[in-house]
This record gives C-alpha cells, structure tokens and sequence, in this order.
C-alpha cells in the first residue's frame, strides 16, 4: 500500500500483488484445440475439393457436366479449394506477410468463387431463353459471356483490395487493453472501411446471384442446376449475415475462429449443394448422366 507501482504494459500483477510478471500472448495458434479443428477441417474439405474435381475431369465428356460450363465448373472447384486452403492464412502467429495477404487473398477468391456462381447462373438462362422463338439470347449460347462476367466481378474486388494495401495494409499488432491478463497478437487490418468494403462486395455478388437464381429455379433444367445454386446462394447470404454481429461481439482469437467457421461454412455450402447431386449422378446413378436421358426429359 505504501508503494504502489503500476506495472509496464506488457505485464501484469501476480495473485499475491507483490511483483509483476509476464501477461500471457494470446492468437489463435495450430496448438490451440479450436486452431486445430478449424486447419484439420480446411484441410480435410480442401481434399474433398480436389477429389470431386478429379471426379468431373474424368468424365468431362459426361452429359451431366457438359451440361452449365465446364470451364466454369472447374474455375469454380479451384476457387473453393483456395477458400479452404486460404483459412490456414488466418491460424497461427500473426506475421507481417500474412496480415498483409490474408484478407486480401479471401476477398479475391470468394469474389471468383461467387462470380463462378453467377456465370454457371447466367448461362442457365441464356441456354434455356434462347430456345424460344424470336429470341434475341440466341446469339449468346456458346459465347465467352460468362467467362467475361467472371474477369469483370472478380477485377471490382481486386481493385478494392489493391486500394486498401496502397493506402493502409493490415500489420501486426498487439491489443493490451482489451483482457487484463492477456495480450492479444493479432492482425490490425489497417482500415476497418476497407475491410467491410471487400466483404460488403463479396455480399453484392452474393445477393445478385441468389437473385438471379431464384429467378431461374423453375426453369427446365436437366439437372436442377438453378435449384442448386439457389440454396448454396441462400446458405452463403445466410453465413455471411449472422458473421457481421458474431464478428463485433468477440474479440482475440475468437474473432479470428468466427471469420474462418463462415469462409469454410459458406464455402462448404457452394460445394455441397453444387456439385455433390452430380457426383451422386455420376458415380451411382449413371444411367441418368446419358444423352438420351436428357433428350427425355426435355421433351416431356
């Protein structure tokens, strides 16, 4: 009581109140349970990935993939593998290369992922408008549109991101106010606008295509590919609006492991609803991954 001193900053008082000692260094760490579970499951989900695009390049020349963009189908299964892979960038020690690329690398590939999305949905519409006598879509079947839509969406959030390394880069940064017995290591993102600029973006994109999608739901494709990309859109948009308040209401690592659980989450979904119906056709039921089958339905 007779001599009070504060300790420095980056210490803290030991129970008994009489010396100071080292407050503990707090990220999300792979030795961490949550770390471990979350890069176990990124890891797991990106093999999941690479094997279901293994599926569709062997039977490229299948009717069930043929069917809405092979290119795109492909674009779009590299795009979810780099959204897994690109969580790893989030878990560990922060360093100043990570915090530099991490939010940027997120940003551009979910734009790519969802812009795959929206040309897969693009060209359902055209396929099956341009059917129609008189219709002026006809002259699109078979061009690069979507391919171009794809380069387009994705270059908005480029841009974004390009802006927000220019003028203020995420950095290592340590937050000593935040817990009493802790210092939290983490990534100070630089600007929080630009930070909600690439994920209010991603969010545009997101609700274009379930818009779109929803438009053509009950169009009469062969295999429900608008119905598909209809509920992955409305689980993605789902994911991504309960993120914004779990976000600002955890702090540390926490905050860390929300933004992770929604990119694997809203990625897993893509994946589930997209391409696990085909891979079903595919491997168990190939009666119906034929040109006849197809003939068929479309003539009922």
């Amino acid at each position: 009581m007779e001599n009070c001193m504060r300790c420095p900053e980056d210490q803290w008082s030991n129970p008994k109140r009489d010396r100071c000692i080292m407050r503990a260094i707090d990220f999300l760490s792979y030795e961490n349970p949550l770390g471990f579970a979350l890069a176990s499951i990124a890891a797991v989900m990106s093999v999941f990935t690479v094997t279901v695009l293994c599926i569709f390049m062997k039977h490229q020349n299948s009717p069930i993939v043929k069917a809405n963009n092979r290119g795109l189908s492909y674009s779009l299964l590299l795009s979810l593998t780099l959204c897994f892979l690109c969580s790893l960038l989030f878990i560990g020690r922060p360093a100043k290369v990570t915090c530099l690329i991490r939010q940027a690398a997120f940003g551009i590939i979910f734009a790519i992922c969802i812009s795959c999305v929206l040309g897969k949905t693009i060209t359902v519409v055209i396929a099956f408008n341009a059917t129609k006598p008189g219709s002026k879509l006809r002259i699109w079947v078979g061009t690069r549109i979507p391919k171009y839509l794809v380069l387009l969406c994705s270059l908005g959030e480029v841009l974004i991101c390009t802006f927000w390394l220019i003028k203020s880069p995420p950095f290592p940064d340590y937050d000593s106010h935040s817990q009493t017995a802790k210092i939290i290591f983490q990534c100070n993102e630089g600007s929080v606008l630009a930070f909600y600029l690439v994920v209010g973006y991603i969010a545009l994109l997101a609700s274009v295509s379930f818009f779109v999608a929803y438009l053509a739901r009950k169009l009469p494709d062969t295999f429900n590919e608008a119905q598909y990309i209809t509920f992955s859109m409305l689980v993605f948009c789902s994911v991504w609006v309960s993120f914004i308040p779990a976000y600002l209401s955890t702090k540390g690592k926490y905050m860390v492991a929300v933004e992770i659980f929604a990119m694997l989450s809203s990625s897993a979904g893509l994946l589930g609803f997209i391409f696990i119906p085909k891979c079903y056709v595919i491997l168990l039921q190939p009666e119906l991954n034929t040109r006849s089958h197809i003939i068929i339905l479309k003539s009922k």
